[in-house]
């Protein structure tokens, strides 16, 4: 399926844990102000792949802990992503990570199915817009304060927002 990418990243240590190969999706909607990525935000940027491409790519390195979705805004592209994440769950102890300015509650109240379906197929979400005056070197896996690292499946499980163990907050 074609996906507009700003770009790849083949292996990343900042985008989750472990070695993980990150996909940039191209366009965004929030334009948060000071974004690490503003050339992604632009719909009509970028260059279209295809997940099958994606997939390849990410099987050719057999250290990969898994696939990290940032951007731009993934959930602005949701369909190609859930097919990506699919795959990548046929793996063994493979996991699928996701930056989204959109909050956890956001994506779930959203009543579009696509984008509940990728939440459904995120094992992490890093939820919440990126806020220049909370911004904070020192996080995890974040750049603002006011963004969560959320266990995507345990948050469904109890219907409530569960922060990743072992993320110092």
């Amino acid at each position: 399926m074609k996906i507009r990418l700003s770009g790849i990243v083949e292996e990343s240590i900042v985008d989750g844990k472990g070695i993980r190969f990150v996909v940039f999706t191209q366009g965004c909607p929030h334009n948060c102000k000071g974004c690490h990525n503003p050339h992604t935000h632009d719909f009509t940027g970028g260059y279209l792949d295809d997940t099958d491409n994606l997939f390849d790519k990410f099987m050719e390195d057999p250290i990969l802990k898994g696939v990290t979705f940032s951007g731009g805004e993934p959930f602005m592209q949701p369909k190609p992503l859930v097919e990506l994440a699919k795959k990548i769950h046929t793996l063994k102890n493979k996991d699928v990570y996701c930056y989204s300015g959109f909050t956890f509650e956001e994506i779930l109240n959203s009543n579009n199915k696509d984008r509940v379906e990728l939440l459904n197929n995120i094992d992490v979400l890093i939820d919440g817009k990126f806020i220049e005056e909370l911004k904070n070197l020192e996080l995890s896996f974040r750049g603002s304060e006011n963004q969560r690292v959320i266990d995507v499946k345990k948050s469904l499980q109890e219907n409530k927002v569960i922060l990743l163990e072992g993320i110092d907050y």
